[in-house]
């Protein structure tokens, strides 16, 4: 099946995605790091204050770098963990207020440590002011930097998402009775830049566990599906598929080897070439299930 163009663009874009993701929080942070150290500067000189030139630099260096190397990171791993979507937003809130307080905490004490070092390295002392109302100060700040960072990473996965094609279960009609059973599916709803198509159940060669998604590999495409990996296996003929690891499924049919490893563990050889883990408490039921699959399948 050749590519469609919006695939080809997806394509082309993988091997990059890690250096583009991370070019743009540099980007991001360092124009904010030259534009506010300009401005603090440009102020110093008009009210002709005896601040030294590198001292707004440091201030405003030390939070970029605190922001980029520990908390953005941090954030990454927070939102992949607990998404933030319409269904569950007032029950999340909760905790991203928490998470947006260590947030500022790990701010504030990273940035005052390499502020201190700095200073005292140049024989100063470095007078953050007293802790309460400068933390304070400096939440009202943070907090807002912590939204909007969280509404750019949630949009450009949903993006990504939708490029990449996200899936989702086939609901029941509102009148009348299903065409298929809910309960196991047969098809799965893919919807891909603006356009919608559907996915046979026993095309998916093997699923993996992603945060609060499942990822439906098929035919070399990855669909993200909203279920936990324990969710998606009830959805799933138990005759084809078989949990094989606490984050894999692995269609039976696209089995080709399974390779014993020293540590109990297994190895499965895919038809396609892709190898996936198997835990040694998932090895011995599948070695009896894929004999049986093919037992079946020559039939």
């Amino acid at each position: 099946m050749p590519l469609s163009d919006s695939d080809a663009a997806y394509r082309r874009f993988l091997p990059w995605q890690r250096t583009v993701e991370i070019g743009f929080w540099i980007v991001l942070l360092g124009s904010n790091f030259i534009g506010n150290s300009l401005t603090t500067l440009m102020e110093i000189r008009r009210r002709q204050s005896d601040t030294l030139s590198w001292e707004p630099v440091l201030w405003e260096g030390s939070s970029g770098l605190v922001w980029l190397l520990a908390l953005l990171p941090a954030i990454a791993w927070f939102t992949r963990r607990f998404p933030l979507h319409w269904d569950n937003w007032r029950q999340r809130i909760p905790w991203y207020l928490l998470a947006s307080v260590a947030v500022s905490l790990l701010h504030v004490a990273g940035m005052v440590s390499l502020r201190m070092l700095v200073y005292r390295w140049q024989g100063m002392e470095y007078d953050f002011g007293p802790w309460g109302r400068e933390f304070l100060y400096e939440y009202l700040k943070d907090i807002r930097s912590f939204a909007s960072i969280v509404v750019v990473m949630e949009g450009y996965r949903f993006v990504l998402r939708r490029w990449q094609g996200e899936a989702s279960l086939l609901e029941a009609p509102d009148e009348g009775p299903p065409v298929e059973p809910v309960e196991l599916p047969e098809r799965f709803l893919v919807r891909k830049l603006g356009r919608e198509f559907l996915v046979a159940a026993n095309d998916i060669e093997w699923i993996q566990a992603s945060g609060n998604y499942v990822n439906l590999r098929v035919r070399q495409h990855d669909y993200p599906l909203r279920s936990t990996i324990a969710g998606i296996e009830t959805k799933l003929d138990p005759r084809r598929f078989a949990r094989v690891h606490r984050s894999y499924l692995v269609n039976l049919d696209q089995v080709a080897s399974i390779e014993p490893l020293d540590t109990g563990d297994a190895r499965l050889h895919l038809k396609d070439g892709t190898t996936l883990p198997c835990s040694r408490r998932y090895r011995a039921d599948l070695r009896g299930r894929v004999g049986a699959s093919a037992a079946d399948s020559g039939a």
